[in-house]
């Protein structure tokens, strides 16, 4: 009961957060400057007022703003989204086509960084605890700072111009060969070479937050009583590591982890557009470069969405790895 009391409070403050996204996202996007009628009147090379004044009442701009925005929360309310005319498609139709690319991309790069990330501060965080190999500990640090600090994209076009262009291990762009027409295992590992590199892009930086979080949480409880009785029982330190000290350490970096899968649906952005990647990210980056409000609306809907529902599963997460707030 308790359980369910607590999903259903996190759904309600799910939804209200939502709402509130939709109803900033509307009014921001119509405060800034052109619109698509102005950028489809340019475009046809025509700069009739008459035109100009067409295209606005065929896409409802020449209503109160006010209507506008209740037209578009009825249409959310009913998963109707709007049309692109753009894309000449419904809004939700081009979304759902692209999901699963940026779901794709994504999940990959959270796996990445988060087992990659906790691997590396285990061992840093062992080799300093143990007094032995401390070298070691300096050296995956100043590996994660140095990544930390190094700019997402310069490092997505660092690895196309080394891996790719130089040594040609890789595929650069795209998600699948094009014209191949692949099927079966042949096109499962055809997309697979092509994500490692957006994979890896995207990820690094996550992993070097992850394994400085990890090594400066495991110090810290590798220093309390508990730990010190168990070592003074004989217990070893790799089981004292694995068993006593990991599950502890995990606590923040599982909250960061929810924290993370948010920033990666806003980081896909800019690595999908550098890779060609066909996702929502690269959705979006076309959309505002061509003025189409409901495309660019139904994607911030659902990357909105998508940071909730992360949020709400990190919060079932915890309270699975730390029974002690089951009860909060």
């Amino acid at each position: 009961m308790k359980s369910f009391k607590f999903l259903l409070a996190r759904l309600s403050k799910a939804v209200v957060v939502v709402l509130g996204v939709v109803v900033i996202n509307f009014l921001l996007i119509r405060m800034a400057p052109g619109d698509p009628a102005s950028v489809l009147a340019g475009e046809a090379g025509s700069s009739d007022p008459a035109y100009v004044a067409q295209l606005r009442h065929e896409f409802g701009l020449d209503q109160p703003l006010y209507v506008q925005l209740g037209t578009y929360l009825k249409g959310v309310a009913r998963l109707d989204l709007g049309y692109s005319y753009r894309e000449r498609l419904p809004v939700l139709d081009l979304i759902l086509d692209r999901l699963p690319a940026t779901l794709l991309l994504m999940g990959c790069a959270f796996v990445f960084s988060i087992v990659l990330g906790v691997l590396l501060g285990v061992v840093a965080s062992r080799a300093r605890y143990a007094g032995r190999r401390r070298w070691l500990d300096s050296v995956i640090m100043s590996l994660a700072l140095l990544i930390y600090a190094t700019p997402q994209f310069w490092l997505a076009l660092i690895a196309i111009i080394f891996f790719s262009l130089n040594l040609g291990w890789l595929p650069p762009f795209g998600m699948e060969t094009v014209g191949a027409h692949l099927a079966g295992w042949d096109r499962l590992r055809d997309v697979a070479a092509h994500l490692v590199l957006p994979t890896v892009s995207l990820g690094c930086f996550f992993m070097a937050v992850y394994a400085r979080l990890t090594r400066a949480s495991m110090l810290e409880v590798l220093g309390m009583d508990f730990i010190k009785t168990a070592r003074a029982k004989g217990v070893p330190t790799a089981e004292i590591v694995r068993r006593h000290a990991l599950r502890n350490a995990l606590l923040p970096v599982v909250t960061f982890a929810g924290i993370q899968l948010g920033q990666l649906a806003g980081g896909a952005v800019l690595t999908e557009t550098v890779f060609g990647w066909p996702g929502i990210g690269r959705l979006m980056f076309d959309a505002l470069m061509q003025r189409d409000y409901q495309l660019m609306l139904g994607v911030f809907l659902m990357t909105s969405v998508m940071v909730v529902l992360f949020n709400l599963l990190t919060d079932l997460v915890y309270r699975f790895i730390d029974p002690r707030i089951a009860g909060h």
